[in-house]
């Protein structure tokens, strides 16, 4: 990952981890629909962590989360 990236997929991170919290999905169980393990997961989630996800990905949690995919896109 570019270093000027970081902060827009630690975002991205965040807000996965609100819309997983307001279907009331741990990461496990989301990690489990979207066929990755709790450490991927895990990993996306954290503000610490540098770690990515491809559009594929990002479209499973979309579908599951029920939240359009740009929302974690987009800086608001």
């Amino acid at each position: 990952m570019k270093e000027e990236h970081f902060e827009k997929y630690r975002k991205m991170g965040l807000k996965i981890n609100y819309y997983r919290r307001l279907k009331n999905l741990t990461q496990e169980q989301l990690a489990e629909i979207i066929d990755k393990s709790t450490a991927f997961l895990g990993a996306v989630e954290a503000t610490n962590v540098n770690r990515t996800l491809s559009l594929d990905t990002l479209f499973d949690i979309s579908e599951v989360l029920d939240v359009p995919a740009y929302k974690f896109l987009i800086d608001d």
